[in-house]
């Protein structure tokens, strides 16, 4: 992925799609991607004039991070 701010929200959610399963909601500005552990259950993320918003898009690259490094294999 280039810049945060140049992601397009259609390729958020195709991204968050892939990795987290369907959105709770949709056909809205809003797509809402539940997370598989307790402490932060869901990611929100908003279509900004069909652009991604930059701060959503790092919250699902940390969450995308935390979900491969929860299935790696302890040594």
């Amino acid at each position: 992925m280039g810049s945060l701010k140049n992601i397009r929200f259609s390729e958020l959610c195709r991204i968050c799609d892939t990795y987290f399963g369907k959105a709770r909601q949709r056909g809205t500005s809003h797509r809402i991607y539940k997370m598989p552990w307790a402490d932060d259950p869901r990611i929100n993320v908003q279509e900004d004039n069909g652009m991604a918003k930059a701060y959503q898009v790092k919250q699902v690259l940390a969450a995308i991070k935390r979900l491969e490094e929860d299935r790696e294999p302890e040594k």
